[in-house]
């Protein structure tokens, strides 16, 4: 069985992900306030700083909140958040890497695009990560160069299902349409092989 994680961020655009099948991910991701685009989501991971009053009420039968107890040690078997990136798209993803081991890691609403007019985020405006100046949210398209180098040494295609025009997020873009028949032919594939 291919394994497929989708992780879920607050890019305007994460708002499709709900018309699309759960059955094409093994596991959806959440971060901070992501989770509420989907019910069906699996792992809820946020900041430290991530407000309690905008948690969930109940969480999902068989899903589970990561906290920095569980995902700072994955992101630092990985370099650290020096160089793997301090901003919650990259601390989902390494932990999804170390701990999920998908075959491909999706993204969906992980632009990291902050227009000064317009929405920010799928609920309005929001507080962007990476224009606090800081040392671990520079360069932000190199980072996720990393990040992608890192997750195919792991044997993990990182591909972004964004469809909005522009993205800081630089791993190779996909359509649901397009990532749905490579993980049936990669599927179909794994069974003839067998």
């Amino acid at each position: 069985m291919l394994n497929t994680v989708l992780i879920l961020g607050s890019a305007p655009d994460a708002v499709h992900s709900r018309l699309w099948q759960r059955e094409v991910f093994s596991s959806i991701v959440a971060i901070n306030n992501a989770w509420r685009v989907r019910e069906d989501w699996d792992y809820l991971v946020h900041a430290d700083d991530f407000p309690d009053g905008r948690l969930p009420s109940t969480i999902p039968r068989c899903s589970a909140i990561v906290k920095s107890t569980e995902f700072v040690p994955a992101q630092n078997w990985f370099g650290g958040f020096v160089y793997a990136g301090g901003t919650m798209a990259f601390t989902a993803a390494y932990w999804a890497l170390k701990t999920l081991k998908p075959d491909i890691l999706a993204f969906a609403g992980c632009d990291m695009i902050y227009a000064p007019d317009g929405p920010t985020h799928f609920y309005g405006k929001g507080s962007p990560d990476p224009l606090r100046d800081d040392v671990t949210l520079r360069n932000l398209e190199a980072k996720s160069c990393r990040l992608f180098q890192y997750a195919l040494r792991e044997g993990t295609l990182c591909l972004n299902l964004s469809q909005l025009p522009e993205s800081r997020l630089a791993i190779p873009r996909s359509s649901l349409d397009l990532f749905q028949k490579m993980t049936v032919r990669r599927l179909e594939a794994m069974r003839t092989a067998a």
